[in-house]
């Protein structure tokens, strides 16, 4: 059974779009962090250790600069790191909304870099608010969640298409930008708010950056290019392409050349010609291009299919 959950998982994170995957990330690393707080609860008499605080801390986002400056990786790595269930859930249900709605409008590549700009100024706001901010508590503080980046989504999905609609229980379908309107002054009010005030400001700082990153695409500038090209050219350092290999000459490729020069996507029922492992080829491809969602039902059945062989 488990064998079977691991491999429908890494299915989706292989083949899903990029909020599947931003998703499955934040949900493995919650489990990952609560195994390690039962283990060192169980194995320390019912205390939390400090141990556990010190390897949490080492990821999150701190109010303290020599800390930042010692642990760099903490700026992103905070934004994928959740310990309570109900802070998960929420962070996830906004981003799988939201998120899946700003991918069908402005393409899927760009959700990544507009989730990590959104957390980055969330961590960016929220050291500036530690820091500089009359009162708070002594000494050093820590920040972890995703709600900066989902809030930067949500922000921009509003700001994108205002009157895109979405059926919410009990109110009906209900205008995007009154959901970003109630979710950015939300996030405005709670700055004065006693509980978790550093984190509500790096939701302010999340949903401002949402809104530039619209501004500024509206501009013709886009935000997102130089995040995928260093993301490209990181992928591409791990997983460098293959030299030249020997392939199976498809008697009939002219047909096949004919059939992609007319510059309309390939369906399994198009490709009879092909062999199979030319027919997933040009299904993962399709994948690669434009998302696990965008294949026809046949060609879904198709992959399905193969994936069992």
């Amino acid at each position: 059974m488990f064998e079977s959950i691991w491999n429908d998982i890494k299915q989706q994170f292989n083949y899903g779009n990029m909020v599947t995957r931003l998703i499955i990330a934040n949900v493995v690393i919650f489990i990952l962090v609560n195994l390690l707080y039962m283990i060192l609860y169980h194995g320390n008499a019912g205390k939390v250790p400090d141990l556990y605080n010190t390897i949490v801390h080492f990821f999150c986002m701190s109010s303290d600069p020599i800390h930042v400056l010692t642990h760099p990786w903490g700026i992103i790595t905070n934004m994928f790191l959740h310990e309570r269930f109900w802070h998960l859930l929420w962070n996830m249900l906004f981003l799988f909304w939201f998120g899946r709605i700003f991918g069908d409008l402005l393409n899927d590549r760009r959700v990544l870099p507009l989730y990590l700009l959104g957390g980055l100024a969330g961590a960016v706001m929220y050291f500036i608010s530690a820091n500089l901010l009359p009162y708070g508590e002594a000494g050093p503080r820590f920040a972890l969640g995703a709600s900066g980046a989902v809030m930067a989504i949500v922000i921009a999905a509003g700001f994108k298409a205002p009157d895109y609609s979405i059926r919410l229980l009990f109110l009906g379908n209900v205008p995007l930008k009154f959901i970003a309107a109630g979710a950015f002054l939300w996030a405005i009010i709670s700055t004065a708010s006693d509980f978790n005030t550093g984190g509500h400001w790096a939701h302010l700082g999340g949903a401002i950056f949402g809104w530039f990153f619209i501004a500024q695409l509206n501009k013709g500038n886009d935000l997102s290019v130089p995040i995928n090209n260093f993301l490209d050219k990181i992928k591409s350092f791990f997983n460098p392409k293959k030299g030249p290999r020997m392939a199976y000459k498809n008697p009939n490729y002219k047909n096949k050349k004919k059939r992609r020069s007319s510059g309309r996507p390939h369906a399994v029922s198009d490709n009879e010609n092909l062999s199979h492992q030319e027919q997933l080829d040009t299904i993962l491809d399709k994948i690669k291009d434009k998302g696990y969602d965008s294949l026809s039902a046949e060609e879904k059945e198709f992959l399905f299919n193969a994936s069992k062989k």
